[in-house]
């Protein structure tokens, strides 16, 4: 998110100097390192929690369509930074794996059905293919099809447009063109506070790891872009607008393996329907991974809790976190999420023979001697206020931005990295209302779609599909 929102702001106000503070040695290493997330470019193409099953049965495909409309943003930007030299070959961020949905039981085939004609006429959808047969399944996706019982009822979808995304890589990428631009980078760098100046400016207080250097710097703008860090620098901040969030910190690990008979049985990312309580990044998925060139599949995420906001900061973040005005919405959630809390209890508790049983869901002859468990990273899910409950616990992610919009951040996870474009172009005016229409001309240069919706137009659709696929080698 921070690498995006600079990479837009030095292309529509290139005078404006912009630093970076980063707490660990190096950029993406907490969310954005291709192992602590599935690297999905999620589109809504094969994700059934952006498409519930309403209490009448109707399945609306408006959240899928949105989320497509919002990826479509992100492919635009990155085609115009691979086109003008910002990004490098594409392969090195960006590979095409088709997205995959694979159900089991009557009532889920029929459910699948439901989403697939919900789907139909869309035109970012347009290429989705549905089959009950096994043997087209077994074509699609060999692995989860060997020595499945034949009589058990399946279905699947695939839209081969899919992607998987070394978001790392991009970060890094980003950030390394940033620098090329003259935007200063501070690593091993813990901003410790922030205050508003009486001027209005913002000091931040640094510590540098190295030497426990402490020096202050001030700026007129600060984003917050701190993945599970960010709700605590936002506190300090003392801003009104955060006064009743909180953070429910969800852990997870996935399988992974790269036994190259393996991989090359499997080229897909192929996602089913989540628990009854599960969270939403938790829904169960077997995934090609390409990460430097080294290709490899990784199955889950397996679900657990530890009160850590980051991989690595401390197990004091939540009690920390915990003030007045959010106790109560925290304590509401708590009342409102016992399937949650079962869920979690139930992945905490679960031994390696539960994962392994998992895994053979989607890949029956999976041996556990070819699996290796990975720590993936930490999502910081939202809580905050609401009239009728007193605390809802959001999915989503959530901007949060002071009243006068020198100061903002980005709370929450999934869609997460794979929206970051249209978040941060929708912080830009936000943020500054007073500059945005000077800089939509060059924004929509970028964003060829920005304002304007691909999916009321079939043929605009199309045009996007396929010079965003040109530009970053993906099917058209």
């Amino acid at each position: 998110m921070s690498a995006t929102l600079g990479t837009l702001i030095k292309r529509v106000q290139p005078d404006w100097s912009i630093q970076i503070i980063e707490r660990l040695g190096s950029v993406a290493q907490e969310s954005s390192n291709p192992w602590n997330n599935a690297g999905t470019g999620h589109a809504a193409l094969c994700e059934l929690n952006y498409m519930p099953e309403a209490p009448d049965g109707s399945v609306s495909p408006d959240k899928a369509v949105s989320i497509n409309e919002q990826f479509q943003i992100s492919r635009q930007l990155w085609a115009h930074l691979v086109r003008t030299g910002a990004l490098p070959e594409p392969e090195k961020f960006i590979n095409p794996t088709p997205h995959m949905t694979l159900v089991r039981g009557k009532a889920n085939v029929q459910y699948l059905k439901k989403r697939v004609a919900a789907l139909k006429g869309q035109p970012l959808f347009a290429e989705m293919e549905y089959s009950d047969d096994p043997a087209t399944i077994a074509e699609w996706a060999p692995l989860i099809m060997k020595k499945r019982n034949p009589r058990q009822v399946i279905a699947a979808t695939r839209n081969i447009s899919g992607t998987d995304v070394d978001f790392g890589a991009l970060t890094r990428y980003l950030i390394d063109d940033l620098q090329r631009h003259d935007v200063q980078l501070r690593l091993n760098t813990q901003v410790t506070d922030i205050t508003r100046e009486d001027d209005g400016t913002w000091k931040l207080r640094l510590l540098r790891h190295v030497g426990n250097a402490r020096s202050t710097i001030r700026a007129r703008f600060v984003f917050v872009g701190a993945g599970g860090g960010a709700l605590a620098l936002l506190q300090h901040s003392g801003i009104p607008e955060i006064e009743g969030f909180g953070g429910f910190p969800i852990s997870g690990q996935f399988l992974k393996t790269t036994n190259p008979k393996l991989v090359a049985q499997h080229h897909a990312k192929v996602y089913g329907k989540a628990s009854v309580g599960a969270p939403p990044m938790s829904v169960p998925h077997f995934d090609t991974r390409m990460v430097e060139g080294e290709a490899s599949l990784l199955f889950g995420p397996y679900a657990g809790f530890t009160p850590k906001f980051l991989k690595t900061s401390t197990w004091f973040d939540l009690p920390f976190s915990v003030r007045p005005h959010n106790i109560g919405p925290m304590l509401a959630v708590a009342r409102h999420n016992f399937d949650l809390v079962k869920y979690l209890v139930g992945e905490v508790l679960a031994g390696r023979k539960k994962k392994l049983a998992a895994l053979r869901e989607f890949m029956p002859t999976a041996k556990s001697e070819d699996w290796e468990l990975i720590t993936a990273g930490q999502r910081v899910q939202v809580m905050k206020k609401d009239k009728e409950k007193g605390g809802v616990l959001q999915f989503g992610t959530e901007v949060v931005t002071s009243a006068d919009g020198t100061i903002a951040g980005l709370l929450g996870a999934s869609p997460g990295a794979s929206t970051a474009a249209p978040i941060m172009v929708d912080l830009l005016k936000r943020c500054f209302p007073e500059k945005f229409a000077s800089w939509e001309p060059k924004l929509r240069e970028m964003i060829p779609s920005l304002g304007t919706r691909l999916s009321d137009d079939p043929a605009a659709a199309a045009q996007s599909l396929a010079s965003t696929a040109e530009a970053l080698h993906l099917p058209a």
